[in-house]
């Protein structure tokens, strides 16, 4: 009997093609992939070089995104990279607002802001301070109107949402039961900020 070899075929998907429209009071720059956005918040900048692409601006007010015979796994960072654009143009224009809350059955948690650090105090009891490091251009707030609850935001989502990440894991409990011992700061409300009127 003649063995059988098995081709594996990958289809090649000819061109795909994505276009985002520049919002009003927004600049958008393109120079060898790396896109710079300007708004009223302030300026951020990304570099895309990872991926093979075509970005560029057509018609003054749009980006296009071009890939040439890419495979199912490059496809896929068509639309990933222009989310990212996206939220560099909300984040510009609006920021973004991330709302913790702590979760405490016996022992209250402290958290206070020392500086461009956040010190967790008295979790579950311990004396150990938890410090985690505000990322550049994340902002502090103790919410005066809710209690045990603080406000991350900024014009960088990836910022905020790494800070609000680690704030959580900083307040991870090992060696104990998770089902009984819920407490720690977790991420309640997420999103991009009210426009301003």
């Amino acid at each position: 009997a003649q063995p059988r070899h098995s081709t594996v075929v990958t289809m090649k998907t000819v061109l795909s093609s994505r276009t985002i429209e520049i919002p009003e009071g927004v600049e958008v720059e393109i120079k060898s992939r790396t896109v710079t956005v300007t708004g009223p918040r302030g300026s951020l900048t990304r570099s895309f070089k990872h991926v093979d692409m075509d970005l560029k601006k057509v018609g003054g007010n749009k980006i296009r995104l071009d890939i040439w015979f890419a495979q199912r796994k490059q496809l896929a960072s068509v639309r990933t990279v222009c989310s990212h654009i996206d939220n560099m143009m909300v984040g510009v224009t609006r920021g973004f607002l991330y709302k913790m809350r702590f979760v405490y059955s016996h022992f209250p948690i402290n958290v206070a802001i020392s500086g461009k650090t956040v010190e967790i105090r008295n979790f579950l009891g311990e004396k150990r301070v938890r410090r985690v490091p505000l990322l550049d251009g994340v902002e502090y707030v103790r919410s005066a109107d809710v209690k045990d609850q603080i406000e991350l935001s900024g014009n960088d989502i990836a910022a905020v949402s790494l800070t609000c990440a680690k704030i959580q894991q900083a307040t991870n409990i090992r060696k104990k039961d998770l089902r009984k011992f819920l407490d720690g700061i977790y991420v309640s409300e997420k999103g991009a900020m009210e426009a301003a009127e």
